[in-house]
């Protein structure tokens, strides 16, 4: 690799870092609105069903035991509860609580007030939406 292609590789992973933390930044924004940390809000916009543990930290991106210290803020909280899994008695679902069920309302609606991403316009967006998602081979 020339030194020119390595600049170049350097500048756009110090772009694509720069638009994760402007990202979270306001994402951090947004939550705290709710009195939500950004693994509670993740953890509550993933819940769209009953799930196990292991299931929601796959939708999280992040390992079952961290998922473990988030749902247990959440329940403490009264969002969300575990039960028991119909199938696996092993296992439990967690599911929401009707106050859950509506903080997550209200956090869907704080997250659609405005773009994460600003300064591109709608097609733009989706245009850079489909090239992370090759950039990461998540079709």
């Amino acid at each position: 690799m020339s030194d020119s292609q390595a600049a170049a590789q350097w500048e756009l992973g110090k772009l694509v870092h720069e638009l994760d933390m402007q990202n979270s930044a306001r994402m951090r924004e947004r939550v705290a609105k709710l009195g939500l940390t950004t693994a509670q809000a993740s953890a509550l916009r993933e819940l769209t069903g009953p799930m196990t543990m292991s299931e929601l930290a796959g939708r999280m991106a992040c390992e079952p035991s961290n998922a473990t210290v988030v749902i247990d803020k959440l329940e403490s909280q009264r969002l969300i509860e575990r039960r028991a899994h119909p199938s696996d008695r092993r296992a439990k679902q967690l599911t929401l609580t009707p106050e859950g069920a509506e903080q997550r309302e209200q956090l869907l609606a704080v997250l659609s007030e405005e773009p994460l991403v600003t300064g591109l316009a709608q097609r733009e967006l989706d245009a850079l939406r489909d090239l992370l998602e090759r950039a990461i081979s998540r079709d």
